[in-house]
């Protein structure tokens, strides 16, 4: 009795049964092989997104370091304009915690192969920062000596350099703006330098665990004046050396200082004001917003990100990690939140994939930190002065 209902059963269920019917099969994708929900058409192999060089965000690649004249190549053909360059900065030997962050601009350009500029229309605001007024490029990585961080730091300076006189696409904006891929945080030192020289002086929202003002006489100093400039001490630098305004600011502090008050004291010499990580839970994601925009004003603007912001759980793959930190949403809904400041150049740094998760968690968050800065560039041209 029972088998015969169980034949029975199966009879029906088959007889009732959904048919699944296949479309033909299409050998032709259309533009982007990854998608083919996208459309059809002839094959095109031209842009693969996990075939080929990895780019930021499969933006195109410009040898932006070749030598030029009046803006043409040795052979007499005009080289590529474009408005805001990605470049990575594969340093970390200025490190007072675990090394790797060399290999950052590979791994954030990793987490970045999800992200197709021609399918990446904001779910929040409806706008493509891909698809917009700014020709967008990445530059590749600085050849940096792993053998002295003076004379890797001036081929730093000197990259910086070549880039930010390069003809921009839009004559309205002549002034191309970068966004580095580090690297360790001294690596921001050199990118100062090139805003300060562009565009003068500027604000600093500095996103960090730690202060990173560090007198070089107090972390590394003690040692040699070589080894005074590093990752801990590269924003006292930048005072001392006048690139940066007095209306600086620091986001998602919570690492212990070495002096109970001297650090502190030499903070707000260098410029700077202190957002904690704990701040975010009185004031909430606005009042964080508010506040950066306050302390920098109308001035131009450089952001800073060192993946330690986040709390280890969503960025292991760091040097210095410190619990206690943002989580990702929340990092990314502040950047977002500073529209219409003049930001002039920015960086996503101290990202060690060595580190991270199977996941990748860390390279996938930093990407979209970095595409959350270019939003923000691409929100907001900016003319000299």
């Amino acid at each position: 009795m029972a088998l015969n209902l169980l034949v029975l059963f199966q009879f029906i269920s088959i007889t009732i049964a959904r048919d699944i019917v296949f479309p033909p099969a299409q050998r032709n994708y259309g533009p982007q092989q990854q998608h083919p929900i996208i459309g059809f058409g002839e094959i095109d192999v031209s842009v693969a997104n996990f075939a080929g060089l990895t780019t930021f965000a499969n933006v195109p690649y410009v040898h932006c370091l070749e030598k030029l004249e009046e803006g043409k190549r040795v052979d007499g053909t005009e080289a590529e304009k474009f408005d805001i360059a990605f470049l990575g900065a594969p340093f970390d030997t200025a490190v007072t915690g675990r090394p790797g962050a060399r290999y950052g601009p590979g791994g954030i350009r990793s987490g970045s192969r999800r992200i197709e500029p021609d399918a990446a229309w904001s779910i929040y605001t409806g706008e493509n920062s891909y698809k917009s007024w700014a020709k967008i490029v990445d530059c590749g990585d600085a050849p940096l000596t792993i053998l002295d961080n003076t004379v890797a730091l001036e081929q730093l300076d000197k990259a910086h350099t070549i880039i930010a006189d390069r003809a921009t696409n839009s004559s309205e904006y002549p002034i191309p703006r970068i966004i580095v891929l580090g690297g360790d945080h001294t690596t921001t030192l050199s990118a100062l330098r090139s805003t300060y020289n562009k565009w003068g002086q500027v604000s600093v929202i500095h996103f960090d665990s730690h202060i990173d003002t560090w007198d070089p006489k107090v972390l590394g100093g003690g040692i040699s004046h070589y080894a005074g400039v590093n990752h801990g001490t590269f924003l006292h630098i930048a005072h001392e050396e006048g690139l940066i305004r007095n209306t600086s600011i620091h986001a998602g502090i919570r690492a212990p200082v070495a002096r109970s008050k001297g650090d502190v004291r030499n903070d707000i010499r260098c410029g700077f004001e202190i957002v904690t990580a704990r701040d975010l839970d009185l004031f909430g994601t606005t009042g964080i917003i508010q506040k950066l925009k306050d302390r920098v004003g109308k001035s131009k603007v450089y952001i800073s990100v060192d993946i330690d912001v986040l709390d280890p759980a969503f960025a292991p793959a760091t040097g210095t990690s410190e619990v206690g930190g943002w989580t990702t949403r929340e990092l990314l809904t502040i950047i977002d939140g500073l529209t219409g400041l003049e930001v002039v150049g920015a960086d996503v740094v101290e990202v060690a994939p060595i580190y991270d998760t199977a996941g990748e968690t860390t390279v996938l968050a930093a990407a979209e930190v970095a595409n959350s800065l270019l939003t923000l560039m691409v929100q907001q041209p900016v003319k000299p002065a």
